[in-house]
């Protein structure tokens, strides 16, 4: 209606951090015009695109929250299912800033020197895209590896392989930002692990995953683990 909108939203969280948000606390204010069990059902859908789909390193408190305070101030025609253009661009922006604070987390994660998208596509579902990604993203190994800036592809397929997802190895293909490391479950060679390994230097990349074994897809933001990950939990005392 070319009428503005206001966002505004801030978050906490550096460790503990997945699933279902764990030590993460954010806040949320809007002045849309909005009905409270609309805004809470679009909350939720982008929640389990941001806040819900990043990880520093698996674990989980026991608090954890999420608010959208709306005041309904801002000069527009009620936002509802009857205006779907409407109600999309709303949550297009909601999603936008949910997003960008989620990334912050994890590029602020304890110890953290990289932010890693895992991107898997071609699984059977999405559940199990999800399975597939959280598994890699958690899994130490992985982890490390990222840290120490080692293409060490075989740790993604161990992970791949206890994910509880269905695939046949022999179909799996493994890229970090451009290069294609695995094709059909075989390492490309040296010279393209050197390429790989430049890629890992790089304080933000993505690794795709492509399953072929379906249409199922599935984003997770995780981080490195660095030996100030270490230090700071062997000192702090909770």
């Amino acid at each position: 209606d070319g009428k503005p909108v206001k966002l505004l939203g801030m978050a906490k969280g550096a460790g503990m951090i997945m699933p279902n948000m764990a030590t993460m606390l954010s806040f949320i204010l809007t002045d849309a015009k909005i009905d409270h069990d609309l805004l809470q059902s679009t909350l939720k859908k982008v929640a389990a695109k941001t806040f819900n789909a990043i990880t520093v390193d698996g674990d989980t408190s026991t608090n954890d929250t999420v608010l959208v305070l709306a005041n309904g101030l801002a000069e527009h025609p009620p936002i509802a299912e009857d205006r779907p253009e409407a109600l999309r661009a709303f949550g297009a922006a909601l999603e936008d800033l949910c997003k960008e604070l989620a990334l912050m987390i994890v590029r602020d994660g304890e110890g953290a020197t990289k932010l890693v998208t895992i991107r898997v596509r071609g699984a059977a579902s999405d559940p199990e895209a999800d399975q597939a990604a959280r598994t890699v993203a958690n899994s130490n190994l992985v982890k490390t590896a990222f840290f120490g800036e080692d293409a060490n592809w075989g740790r993604i397929i161990a992970a791949l392989g206890r994910s509880g997802a269905q695939f046949d190895q022999h179909q799996v293909d493994i890229a970090f930002d451009e290069v294609f490391m695995v094709k059909q479950g075989l390492g490309q060679g040296s010279e393209v692990e050197k390429r790989a390994t430049a890629v890992l230097k790089k304080p933000e990349f993505v690794v795709t995953i492509d399953l072929h074994a379906g249409e199922g897809s599935k984003d997770i933001y995780t981080c490195d683990f660095s030996l100030d990950y270490v230090k700071i939990n062997a000192d702090y005392r909770s």
